[in-house]
C-alpha cells in the first residue's frame, strides 16, 4: 500500500534569510502587506492575522546576497490569499509601489511574482474553486502560464482600502529550486508521501497533500547537481510542514527514519533534509 501523508497536511512558516531587518521588515510591511508580530535580536516574526506566525527574516550580520537561480534552495515562497477581492487589493497595492511585478494565470489560481531587497522570490495568490480545476489524461492537474485578467482583478477590488494581507492569509505552498529531481521526487512522495499532481516536461515537479494542486513545487531551473546556497547567503534557511496530529507527525517522522534519512527532534519540531540539503522542519 503507497503511504500518503495526512491529507490536510500544509506548508506552516517560512524563514528566510535577509541582509537587513529593519529595510526588510518595512518592504514586508509597506509592499507585501505583513504585520510585525514580534521582533528580538536579529529576527523579525511577520503575520497577517496578528495571531498565526507566517514569515520569520532572520538578519545575517555579514550576509552576502544570492544571484538568481544560482543555488539549491527558494525559488519562492507563495502567500495564498482568501478570495480574489484580497488579490486585487494587493495588486493595486504593488502598483502603487512601483516594485516589479510578474503575473500568471495557472488556471487553477491567479498569481502576482515579486522579489523582496534581498532576491527572496514571493508569489501572491488566490485559487479558483477546486470545482473549476481539471484533470489531463495522466492524471496531472491542468495548469497553465497564461496572462491574469488584469482589469478585472483591480475592478474586483472595488473602493475598498488595502490595509494589509487579510484574515485567513496563510501560506499556500512553496517552491524550490533542488540539485536532482529525480531524488527530490522520491524524497517528497515516496518517503514523506505527497502525492505527484502535476509535472513541466521533465524540469519541474508539483506535490500535494489532500488533493490540492501543489503544496511543494520543485525544479531544476538553476541547473542540475546545483549546490546548496552557502550558510552566510540570503535565502531560504528553513520552511516546516504542519500535520495536524501527532499519530501523522509520528507515521512521517518513522518514514524519514525507516528510509535512513536523518531527523533531528527539537522541542516541538522534528528537523531534516531534502536530496538538495534544504532545511525542513515537521511539527505539529
Amino acid at each position: 500500500m503507497t503511504f500518503r501523508i495526512h491529507p490536510a497536511a500544509a506548508i506552516g512558516e517560512v524563514h528566510l534569510k535577509v541582509t537587513n531587518l529593519a529595510r526588510s521588515t518595512a518592504f514586508y510591511r509597506d509592499v507585501v502587506g505583513l504585520k510585525p508580530l514580534a521582533e528580538e535580536g536579529r529576527t523579525a516574526t511577520l503575520t497577517a492575522d496578528g495571531v498565526r506566525p507566517l514569515v520569520y527574516l532572520h538578519e545575517l550580520p555579514d550576509g552576502a546576497v544570492t544571484p538568481r537561480r544560482s543555488a539549491a534552495g527558494l525559488y519562492h515562497f507563495a502567500i495564498l490569499v482568501p478570495d480574489r477581492a484580497a488579490l486585487g487589493r494587493s495588486l493595486r497595492n504593488l502598483i502603487a509601489s512601483g516594485i516589479h511585478i510578474g503575473q500568471a494565470d495557472h488556471l487553477v489560481s491567479e498569481a502576482l511574482y515579486i522579489s523582496d531587497p534581498d532576491h527572496n522570490g514571493i508569489e501572491i495568490y488566490a485559487d479558483r474553486p477546486r470545482s473549476e480545476w481539471t484533470r489531463d489524461a495522466n492524471g496531472d492537474y491542468v495548469m497553465a502560464v497564461d496572462p491574469i485578467d488584469w482589469d478585472g482583478l483591480l475592478s474586483e477590488a472595488g473602493d475598498e482600502p488595502w490595509t494589509g494581507l487579510p484574515e485567513g492569509t496563510t501560506i499556500g505552498h512553496i517552491h524550490l529550486h533542488v540539485s536532482d529531481l529525480d531524488r527530490s521526487g522520491a524524497f517528497y512522495c515516496d518517503v514523506l508521501g505527497f502525492d505527484l499532481e502535476a509535472r513541466m516536461d521533465r524540469s519541474a515537479l508539483f506535490v500535494a497533500a489532500g488533493g490540492y494542486h501543489h503544496h511543494i513545487g520543485l525544479n531544476v531551473w538553476a541547473g542540475v547537481g546545483v549546490p546548496l546556497a552557502p550558510a552566510n547567503a540570503t535565502g531560504l534557511a528553513y520552511y516546516t510542514i504542519v500535520l495536524p496530529e501527532d499519530s501523522a507527525l509520528r507515521e512521517v517522522v518513522q518514514r524519514l527514519q525507516d528510509a535512513g534519512i536523518a531527523v533531528e527532534h527539537l522541542g516541538e519540531q522534528w528537523i531534516t533534509h531534502d536530496p538538495s540539503g534544504i532545511e525542513l522542519r515537521l511539527h505539529r
